[in-house]
């Protein structure tokens, strides 16, 4: 849902307000701000609170009963999937249109939001405001929260000594929560819960754990980078870039490409909806009134599983395996092969099906338009291009997928192989960053609206058996 009452600029830009298919009577109106003096991010989400906190309890009281559709045993037996069990404002995923951050797709956030350099990829900090706020930010909004993030990432020494403290062959996702947990010890919400905060305000010490979090994250994330694939030195934070210009310095890739690159990256990995392992993990250990620290490393940890974010990891391993043991030249034909036999012995390919979306993942989209724009003779690129050819038609033969097309994950490792970060076991620790932006709007949003403790019902096979014997009687 969003936050506002009128429509300005986007009329312009767009000759009607968003609709979003597939939702009956649902229309998003998207206010665009383009003068407001206000460059304060907390002070717009004080006056935004309390609007949001009243169409809760409304819609609560209202439609408390309205039934959302029957629960089946498939569903129970099968991870929960597609059942609709929870509130994420953030952002909203649909099966064939892909993401909508706060009723925006991905190419109108590339259009809308502001970008570091002229007709750039949308900054990191631009959809942070939009994720928190509902609203489209302007560039000196941006350029504000980008400042005021530079000025919450110190890191205390103790982070760094913890990191230290594993083996260097520890992988880059296991030492990067370790230093998320380390940063745990400075948190507002912990201090302010202990002292006897009143609930109404529990948002308040979130958003400043949150911003902190978001803040410090590349520094940590990019010295376990330059721990272990640059003999531990360390880049320095730059004050004249923004939030993802800033990550790409400090991993020691200064070619502008590769800064608007990271910008893209991040913006386009933020957030997915809340159901997704590592959505939902934060938001149910939040629910227990944990910490943003603590709930980010768990949902990291869930970030860091094969299925999940690990991944993108496993993508560029793949796509080597077949350059390694083919060639870069490889024929369509000889690809088929090479597909039926990583199916054959058991094994997916990776980065393509997905969980909910039935067509072409949008983040792999606008990569493949980033792909072409700067770097369209690469030959891992091309590579790329054939599976999108290849794959598909193979999956759909194979009678067992419901989404044979490619998603985020087949395309971000070949991007990021480019310009010299080749280090695919570091791959996640990017997503985890990013990741972060779109948790830990929804975990403000979570505690300004009083959501519950998350306690979902469990039952035994023998109850769902007895169940469905009773129901067929």
């Amino acid at each position: 849902m969003v936050f506002f009452r009128s429509v300005s600029l986007l009329s312009k830009l767009r000759s009607r307000a968003v609709r979003q298919p597939n939702l009956s009577n649902s229309v998003r109106w998207l206010q665009i701000q383009t003068s407001s003096p206000d460059l304060d991010l907390r002070s717009q989400l004080k006056d935004l609170i309390p609007e949001q906190q009243d169409r809760l309890k409304k819609l609560k009281s209202e439609h408390g009963k309205v039934q959302l559709g029957n629960i089946t045993v498939d569903m129970v037996l099968g991870g929960m999937r597609g059942m609709t069990g929870l509130l994420w404002e953030t952002s909203l995923l649909d099966p064939d249109e892909g993401i909508r951050f706060r009723g925006l797709s991905i190419p109108e956030c590339q259009k809308l939001l502001p970008s570091a350099k002229p007709s750039g990829e949308p900054m990191p900090e631009g959809l942070l405001w939009l994720l928190l706020t509902g609203k489209v930010p302007t560039k000196e909004q941006a350029d504000s929260l980008s400042q005021e993030l530079r000025s919450r990432a110190t890191i205390p020494d103790h982070v760094y000594k913890t990191i230290e403290a594993l083996p260097i062959a520890a992988h880059p996702m296991t030492q990067f929560a370790t230093g998320v947990m380390a940063l745990q010890v400075q948190s507002e919400f912990q201090k302010a819960y202990e002292k006897g905060i009143h609930k109404s305000k529990f948002w308040e010490p979130t958003y400043e754990d949150s911003l902190n979090l978001i803040a410090q994250l590349p520094t940590v994330a990019s010295y376990v980078y330059r721990r272990i694939y640059k003999n531990g030195q360390t880049i320095p934070m730059d004050d004249s870039l923004d939030y993802g210009g800033n990550f790409a310095h400090m991993l020691g890739f200064d070619n502008p490409e590769m800064k608007e690159l990271m910008r893209l990256y991040v913006t386009i990995h933020t957030d997915h909806e809340g159901g997704n392992v590592s959505a939902h993990t934060g938001h149910l250990v939040a629910s227990a009134l944990s910490d943003p620290y603590l709930s980010f490393a768990a949902a990291l940890n869930g970030l860091a599983g094969p299925l999940h974010g690990l991944a993108n990891q496993e993508v560029l391993l793949w796509i080597k395996s077949v350059v390694e043991e083919c060639g870069e030249n490889i024929t369509k034909e000889h690809l088929k092969d090479y597909v039926w036999k990583t199916l054959n012995s058991g094994k997916v390919v990776p980065g393509f099906g997905h969980g909910v979306l039935r067509k072409t993942d949008p983040r792999y989209t606008c990569q493949r338009e980033f792909a072409l724009k700067h770097l369209p003779n690469d030959p891992l690129f091309q590579l790329v291009s054939k599976l999108y050819e290849v794959v598909p038609p193979i999956l759909l033969e194979l009678g067992k997928v419901k989404n044979p097309w490619p998603n985020v994950d087949a395309h971000s490792g070949v991007l990021l192989n480019h310009y010299g970060l080749t280090e695919a076991r570091y791959y996640t620790v990017l997503f985890g960053v990013s990741r972060a932006i779109g948790i830990c709007s929804q975990l403000i949003w979570d505690r300004a609206l009083g959501l519950p403790l998350e306690r979902p019902k469990s039952v035994t096979m023998e109850w769902l058996e007895n169940y469905c014997k009773k129901a067929a009687a």
